[in-house]
């Protein structure tokens, strides 16, 4: 087994400890890695989690080790994200921590410009960028990952988290300390990191696209539906979780078991009443409405394909709810099962495509399945920079 040191054998010079978990990520772990070791701020030490790889990760991992003293090589038996986070922290000591994943890319001046702006702003203790979206080799989709955590709203459906791009993180690390870390919010512990740390203090996206955000069917986001459920039910117990605290009532609490629980429920209905347990009243009926949106949002851009259950179950809870919403969140539901029926429809989903459509969305889901039959039939010699042109222009637009 290959430790670190621990933290108090930190060289005193490092300003930035940069975590990375992997597991089983041999196809995309040394790009990533490359991209931290060219970073233009150099005095940083990259700690990276094997969580129990069973692919060549190991050898390439060690080969990097061998090639640059920055790197250490954490490797600990197979417990998931959350742990592998939190084993990775205790590991850390430099003054800020710089959160990147095994299969993303950061620019080279990432680390310049995030650490600009947490030493030109105090009262803000994390940072992150846009990011453009590509897909499993790395090729632009046209789009970018943004967020604005200044318009979190626990009371949306679903929850505007207060989110930054977990893999372009920068945060102080003694505020990290200060929340006790990563939770068992499954699937979505930065969701839930990120209420907890906007009650300390400022949380800030640049906007700029500082890094390449790879969406693909092999991650654990990517791979199936089950995991988008568990994802949503517990980003929406996140939002519960926030309100609570900020009403001064008891926290909820997140079971290491709880993955189990809702794996073994597997359906969409059983994993919501696993969720509803201890809730009062109207927070179960807030996270029944908030877990279907969520789940609609997630199945809108994520490589997985819902199943004709998933759909039916998440017409049946919306459908009737929506319009008692505010305008503007029903314009936002909207907008999103628009994107949900034209992906389904372009892959060939037709029956789920056509049971998410709706009458006010037949305009939507149109104009969006011709723009992207039309961009399919182009060749890659042309999409690929309209692509690029694409996010270059919303990047300026966001700005």
């Amino acid at each position: 087994m290959h430790q670190s040191p621990t933290p108090d054998q930190s060289p005193a010079s490092t300003r930035i400890d940069v975590l990375i978990p992997v597991c089983n990520g041999a196809a995309t772990v040394a790009s990533a890695i490359d991209s931290i070791r060219a970073q233009s701020v150099t005095d940083i030490r990259i700690v990276v989690i094997d969580d129990g790889s069973t692919d060549a990760t190991p050898r390439i991992l060690e080969r990097l080790a061998a090639s640059d003293p920055r790197i250490v090589v954490v490797t600990r038996p197979h417990d998931g994200i959350v742990d592998a986070l939190n084993a990775g922290l205790a590991h850390c000591s430099a003054e800020v921590i710089a959160r990147h994943d095994a299969d993303d890319i950061s620019y080279p001046q990432r680390f310049a410009e995030q650490l600009a702006y947490l030493d030109a702003h105090p009262d803000c203790i994390a940072v992150s960028s846009y990011a453009r979206i590509t897909d499993t080799h790395g090729r632009p989709m046209g789009g970018l990952a943004t967020s604005s955590p200044e318009l979190s709203d626990p009371t949306w459906i679903p929850c505007r988290e207060p989110y930054l791009l977990h893999p372009f993180l920068m945060v102080r690390r003694q505020v990290l300390a200060a929340v006790g870390g990563y939770r068992y919010a499954y699937h979505a512990e930065d969701a839930d990191l990120y209420w907890r740390l906007q009650e300390i203090g400022r949380l800030h996206v640049l906007p700029k696209v500082l890094g390449d955000y790879r969406i693909h069917a092999l991650s654990v986001m990517g791979r199936s539906p089950l995991n988008g459920r568990v994802s949503a039910i517990n980003s929406q117990l996140a939002a519960i979780s926030a309100v609570r605290r900020r009403s001064n009532v008891t926290d909820l609490t997140f079971s290491k078991s709880a993955i189990d629980l809702m794996h073994a429920a597997g359906t969409p209905e059983g994993i919501l009443e696993l969720g509803k347990r201890g809730l009062s009243s109207t927070e179960s009926s807030y996270l029944t409405l908030a877990f279907a949106a969520k789940f609609q949002e997630l199945a809108s851009y994520r490589p997985y394909e819902l199943e004709l259950d998933d759909c039916r179950f998440i017409r049946a809870v919306l459908s009737p709810a929506e319009p008692q919403l505010p305008a503007a969140n029903r314009v936002t539901l909207r907008s999103t099962r628009a994107r949900l029926c034209a992906r389904l429809l372009i892959s060939g989903r037709l029956r789920a495509g056509l049971m998410m459509l709706s009458p006010d969305t037949v305009m939507q889901t149109g104009m969006r399945v011709g723009m992207q039959t039309i961009a399919r039939c182009l060749p890659a010699s042309v999409r690929a920079p309209l692509w690029n042109w694409r996010a270059r222009h919303r990047a300026s637009v966001l700005q």
